[in-house]
């Protein structure tokens, strides 16, 4: 009698149900099965269909071999969907039938008879397999213009069929219905802004490039460390494009859905670099890991960059571009000036109302004398021609007294270490170095004095700012974990 395996239903549950599949399985290549720990964490999120194409194992082959030893295959439409596309061995079969479709529309058939085709052929398809025929594309000879117009078929193919792509097309849509600018125009627009040089949507995108590069490099754990500038190109998406989006232009979709989806991966990709095991399941979630990571690039270019390319002002890109210095270089890729965004650098006014208007913000004087003045810190700060021009008030180890500003630094210090104060300021001046900190014992307090240099936005030197802290909190903190230690 036929034994019926219900292509429904998981490895795990399969091999419950047939023990025999385990060996069977495992002759064909799927020599992890025989270990009861991978059965019970892959082996219940894998079909044989998944596994055969994670394995790269011909389906072909697999189901042959299955009937051979007795068995039937059954399955519903979508499970039969997924059976096809593990037929396709190497990737050829889809890179053809995307190729086909690309010449169908150059010949001039209809858009839509072509998509839906391309749908009903390709629902679950890899961004990795469209990407593929693109390249292959161009190979040939194929005119980039040409090969662009694959964008209407990843709209297609994606449309609906994944949870957060979901919202991002609604606020896409949402968006070209209140504005007469279409989609393809955004599109031009952030293609323009992406040829500035050291424009923050250039940067984003030869970012994005030198992503495709890594991501075409073998699955593995120098992989996962070389993805770990990731959380710079996730870090500054979520501060400085998705909240201005929102809160600036009511533009919600990116930062509910794309945020969440960017923190998810990073948590993911430090996950499994800390993980010892790397056996089926750890690649299995490296393989998921690396095709949400190109999707989310395909969302970046063809929905986020376009959004804000078609809301945001000089003036926005502006001001991400001087935050955007705030973040180290990711990816290998060296700093880029935009020479407009240096020409137009934002000139703050002096007051806002009744605020001293500051770089991070504005403050009435009163807020700005509590806040230094609440510090944990006696601050000091000594200008260009060595005179003292501010103490912040409260007790101090080291007393400043108010009779002392307006003087040159030099007279408030003993001669015994006059001559070092001169040094450090010199050095400081000199630009030879830009901080010196001192840890000493100052009336039984253990007690950190940091000399750094202040610098305006072109490196000029300004002065020199002292800050005394006192860190006997920190000796008691670590004393106090050593007796929990020991206890």
């Amino acid at each position: 009698m036929k034994k019926k395996i219900d292509l429904t239903k998981t490895v795990f549950e399969l091999t419950r149900e047939y023990p025999d599949l385990i060996e069977i399985m495992a002759g064909l290549g799927f020599t992890e099965i025989r270990k009861e720990p991978v059965l019970h964490s892959v082996g219940k999120l894998m079909t044989l269909p998944k596994g055969a194409k994670m394995k790269k194992i011909s389906w072909k082959t697999l189901a042959k071999a299955l009937e051979e030893e007795g068995f039937i295959l059954e399955g519903d439409l979508d499970r039969e969907e997924e059976m096809k596309e593990g037929l396709k061995e190497d990737g050829a079969e889809t890179k053809d039938l995307l190729k086909s479709y690309l010449r169908r529309l150059t010949a001039g058939e209809s858009l839509e008879r072509v998509r839906e085709d391309f749908v009903k052929n390709f629902k679950e398809v890899d961004p990795s397999e469209i990407m593929a025929a693109e390249e292959d594309l161009l190979k040939e000879g194929t005119a980039l213009s040409e090969v662009q117009r694959l964008c209407d078929l990843h709209s297609a193919l994606f449309h609906g069929k994944i949870k957060e792509e979901t919202s991002l097309n609604q606020e896409e849509r949402q968006t070209q219905e209140s504005s007469p600018t279409n989609l393809e125009d955004k599109k031009s627009r952030a293609g323009d802004l992406a040829k500035i040089g050291g424009h923050p949507l250039a940067s984003f995108k030869k970012e994005n490039e030198a992503l495709r590069i890594l991501l075409k490099k073998e699955a593995g754990k120098e992989l996962l460390d070389a993805l770990e500038d990731l959380s710079i190109h996730y870090g500054k998406k979520g501060d400085l494009l998705y909240p201005h989006l929102k809160v600036r232009y009511g533009i919600s979709g990116p930062s509910d859905v794309m945020w969440t989806v960017d923190d998810e991966i990073r948590e993911e990709r430090r996950a499994l670099a800390q993980g010892k095991d790397q056996d089926d399941a750890w690649n299995y979630r490296l393989e998921s890991l690396l095709q949400r990571i190109e999707e989310m690039i395909y969302k970046e270019e063809n929905i986020l960059f376009p959004i804000c390319a078609q809301h945001f002002s000089e003036e926005d890109w502006i001001g991400i571009y001087e935050d955007s210095k705030d973040y180290p270089p990711c990816f290998g890729l060296e700093r880029e000036t935009w020479t407009e965004g240096e020409k137009r650098r934002k000139k703050l006014p002096e007051m806002k109302g009744q605020d001293l208007v500051l770089g991070g913000g504005h403050l009435t004087l009163d807020q700005l004398t509590a806040l230094l003045n609440t510090l944990p810190l006696e601050i000091t700060f000594v200008d260009h021609e060595n005179i003292n021009r501010y103490f912040n008030e409260g007790p101090k180890l080291f007393k400043r007294p108010q009779m002392a500003i307006d003087r040159e630094v030099f007279s408030c210090h003993p001669p015994k270490i006059e001559g070092m104060v001169r040094s450090i300021i010199e050095d400081f001046r000199q630009g030879r170095q830009d901080q010196l900190p001192i840890w000493m014992e100052k009336d039984g307090r253990t007690v950190l004095v940091t000399y750094m240099a202040v610098r305006d936005q072109d490196k000029n030197y300004l002065g020199t700012m002292e800050l005394v802290q006192e860190m006997d909190f920190v000796k008691e903190h670590f004393q106090e974990q050593r007796k929990a230690k020991r206890n």
